[in-house]
C-alpha cells in the first residue's frame, strides 16, 4: 500500500523550495566531568529549511539534546558553527519557543496565566495576546479551560497547554525535547497529531528529539539518526510520506521500510 497524494498541508517539495533557515556546521561539543574531558557531539553537520520539521533520533544520552540545546543558544559549542536566519548562534536566540519533555508549568498560575507569560516578560501582555491565547488553547482543545490550574489536568492536558506557551509569541523555531515521552501511548498518539496540526497552522519550523523510530518517522520531513555517544549523524532519512498524515501512514510500506532502516542505522536490527 503506498501513499496517496494530496494537496493539503506541508510538503516535502514545497519545503525543499524554501530558504535555507538553518545550519550546523563541524559542531563539537565537550564537557567537563569529575575533571575528565567528555565528548557528547563530534562533527555534526546538517541543515534545514522554513517550516521543515526534523527529528533527531537516537538512544537516551547520545547527544541529540545537546545538539537541541546549542541550536537555540542554551550551551555553547566546542566548535563548529550554528547558524539560524543567517545569523551564527552565540547566545540564547530571542525567536526560539521550547517544548521540553516535562511541562513545567507554574502551579500557581492559570492555564491563561502559563500561556500568556512568554509575552509578559516581552511587555506584550495585552489584549490582542488574550486573543491570541484563547484562539491557541481553542487550537489544542482547551477551550473551557482558560481558568483550570495545572494539578487540576491529566498530563497530556498539561503538555498541551505547554505547547500553548512555546508558540504564543510566534517563534521562529520550535525546539522540542522528548515532549511526548511521558505520556502513555494513547496520549501520545493524539499529541503527534496535535503537533502536526499546530505546524500547519503556524507553518512553524520544528526540531525534534526523540527516541521513538515511529514518532520521528511519523512526525517528519526528515529523520536524522545520531550513534551513541559522541554523537555523529549514522543516517539521514527523508519521508516523502504526504502531508496531511493519519494513523494509517503508520501501516504504508514507505513506513515499514523507514523504520527498517533506522533500526538497522540504531543497531537494533543487523
Amino acid at each position: 500500500m503506498k501513499a496517496e497524494n494530496t494537496d493539503e498541508g506541508p510538503k516535502g517539495e514545497q519545503s525543499s523550495l524554501q530558504p535555507l533557515f538553518g545550519r550546523i556546521v563541524n559542531v563539537t561539543k565537550t564537557f567537563d566531568v569529575a575533571g575528565q574531558r567528555v565528548q557528547a557531539v563530534k562533527d555534526v553537520s546538517f541543515d534545514f529549511r522554513k517550516g521543515q520539521l526534523i527529528s533527531l533520533l537516537g538512544p537516551s544520552g547520545c547527544g541529540k539534546t545537546t545538539v537541541l540545546k546549542m541550536m537555540g543558544g542554551l550551551i555553547p559549542a566546542s566548535g563548529g558553527l550554528l547558524e539560524l536566519d543567517g545569523k551564527a548562534i552565540t547566545a540564547p536566540y530571542p525567536g526560539v519557543g521550547v517544548a521540553f519533555q516535562a511541562p513545567t508549568l507554574m502551579p500557581w498560575r492559570s492555564v491563561l496565566g502559563n500561556v500568556l507569560f512568554p509575552l509578559e516578560a516581552l511587555g506584550k501582555n495585552d489584549a490582542k495576546a488574550r486573543v491570541r491565547a484563547h484562539e491557541i488553547l481553542k487550537l489544542v482543545g482547551l477551550e473551557g479551560f482558560e481558568h483550570a490550574y495545572p494539578r487540576q489536568l491529566s498530563g497530556g492536558m498539561q503538555q498541551r497547554v505547554a505547547l500553548c506557551r512555546a508558540i504564543i509569541h510566534e517563534p521562529s523555531i520550535l525546539l522540542m525535547d522528548e515532549p511526548f515521552g511521558a505520556l502513555d501511548e494513547l496520549t501520545r498518539l493524539e499529541m503527534n497529531d496535535l503537533l502536526l496540526d499546530i505546524r500547519r497552522v503556524t507553518g512553524a519550523t520544528v526540531l525534534f528529539v526523540t527516541h521513538s523510530i515511529s514518532e520521528a518517522i511519523y512526525l517528519s520531513d526528515q529523520v536524522l539518526v545520531f550513534s551513541k555517544r559522541p554523537a555523529v549523524i549514522a543516517l539521514e532519512l527523508r519521508v516523502n510520506i504526504p502531508y496531511p498524515r493519519t494513523s494509517k501512514a503508520r501501516f504504508l510500506s514507505d513506513f515499514i521500510e523507514l523504520q527498517q532502516q533506522a533500526s538497522v542505522a540504531l543497531g537494533i536490527v543487523h
